[in-house]
């Protein structure tokens, strides 16, 4: 599985580019099956899941090469009748991305359940009911059965929650129907609109992109095109945690501002200062770090939201980051039952944080942490105590790191070129 060896105490100092946006490249992987020509994706981030979605698309049949420049060449175009592989399928859950295009390319597909973090239920009834109300028939056993035996139509769907996914693979099925649809109480994440912004580039016609309302005018033919992933803001959010907390000075570039806008607001409310110059993101060293009070002395809230809001993806790191801020300050993660467990670890590095329930922790700051021996539960916990044990006085270990490989590409390579002290082991 593998550790990082850690050596805590140093302050990170350098530049950064983020790598491209691990929750657009998925969908956009997924969507090159939709093309009738060949396709070229550029910025695609060198990580595990994105390695185990590639190896998916070429098991079902699909031709992908990795060009001198990096970028992707896919050709979709000759699928044979295979079903998803299920090891694979339990490795990500961006394998469920594959219901929208399969079931409009062959009429019929059977999905294992997916896999990804464990970090409480992740229920995929949405995108069953939205692929239903487009004509799909569902049959659920140990697997997901799909079949549309009188092809894909327009419909008017109403998500029954804002997921990014279930709008995704409504929008990939939509875009193929025969007829117009209408996706309300749409998710409209960055991602979202990269992908949709992908898709009329290859010929469909999607309008209302951003917004939770999305018209598509379905049927057309959708070629191949070239494009281009935006810069990951989650990666992004977590420098800034990562800046905050080693106390030194990042130059992020390449960023997009636009859509850091309530992660720099969320990040300020810990006291954490960056500044925009251009398209690069710079996180001043030595900072204050005092959580500022709501009006009256009140205790502050971080919380997470369906976008614009504060992304569910940074609680962790918003959670370490606080641990070094003076102040006191509630965070709670609305979405997910599981993921604050994962904060008993940076108890026992001396963090003082109290899990109100599976949703809430209070965290009052700033701790002196301290090495230990750890585990990655997921891929945005796993960051967070790589952050912490960067941190922390001494030596740290932490195992399971193929969960921080699948989000981040080569951290441990970045981050030491920053001044960090990490060694990979592969035991």
């Amino acid at each position: 599985m593998g550790s990082f060896i850690v050596e805590g105490g140093q302050p990170l100092c350098g530049e950064l580019v983020p790598s491209g946006n691990k929750n657009e490249a998925l969908p956009v992987l997924a969507a090159s099956l939709l093309a009738t020509t060949p396709m070229t994706l550029h910025n695609v981030p060198r990580i595990g899941d994105i390695r185990s979605m590639i190896k998916l698309l070429k098991g079902l049949g699909a031709t992908i090469k990795t060009n001198p420049d990096g970028s992707l060449h896919i050709d979709g175009r000759e699928l044979n009748n295979q079903e998803p592989q299920r090891d694979l399928s339990a490795q990500i859950r961006a394998s469920f991305l594959l219901a929208g295009p399969l079931l409009a390319r062959r009429g019929h597909l059977v999905l294992p359940r997916p896999g990804g973090d464990r970090i409480g239920r992740r229920r995929v009834d949405t995108h069953l009911l939205a692929l239903e109300m487009l004509g799909a028939n569902i049959t659920v056993e140990k697997d997901y059965h799909l079949t549309a035996p009188n092809g894909l139509h327009g419909a008017e769907i109403f998500l029954d929650e804002a997921s990014v996914m279930a709008t995704e693979n409504a929008v990939m099925a939509a875009v193929a129907a025969e007829g117009n649809s209408v996706i309300c109480n749409a998710a409209s994440e960055p991602h979202v609109q990269g992908l949709c912004h992908m898709l009329n580039a290859m010929g469909a016609e999607i309008t209302g992109i951003g917004s939770n309302v999305l018209h598509i005018k379905g049927g057309a033919t959708l070629l191949g095109c070239e494009h281009r992933i935006m810069s990951d803001h989650i990666e992004i959010g977590s420098f800034i945690g990562l800046a905050a907390v080693t106390g030194g000075e990042i130059h992020i570039r390449e960023v997009e501002p636009d859509n850091l806008r309530m992660i720099r607001l969320t990040f300020s409310r810990l006291g954490v200062e960056t500044k925009l110059s251009g398209t690069t993101l710079i996180v001043p060293p030595k900072q204050k770090l005092k959580i500022q009070c709501d009006l009256g002395g009140a205790i502050p809230r971080i919380d997470d939201a369906p976008w614009p809001g504060f992304p569910a993806d940074l609680t962790s790191i918003a959670v370490v980051t606080a641990t070094q801020c003076r102040g006191t300050v509630l965070i709670h993660e609305k979405m997910f039952e599981s993921r604050l467990f994962f904060t008993d670890s940076l108890v026992a590095m001396g963090a003082q944080i109290v899990l109100c329930d599976p949703h809430r922790v209070v965290v009052s700051g700033p701790a002196s942490l301290y090495g230990a021996e750890l585990s990655s539960p997921d891929i945005r916990a796993g960051m967070a105590l790589l952050i912490a044990a960067l941190k922390a006085k001494g030596r740290s270990v932490i195992h399971n790191i193929r969960q921080i490989d699948r989000g981040y590409e080569q951290i441990d390579l970045r981050l030491n070129g920053l001044g960090a002290k990490i060694e990979r082991t592969l035991v």
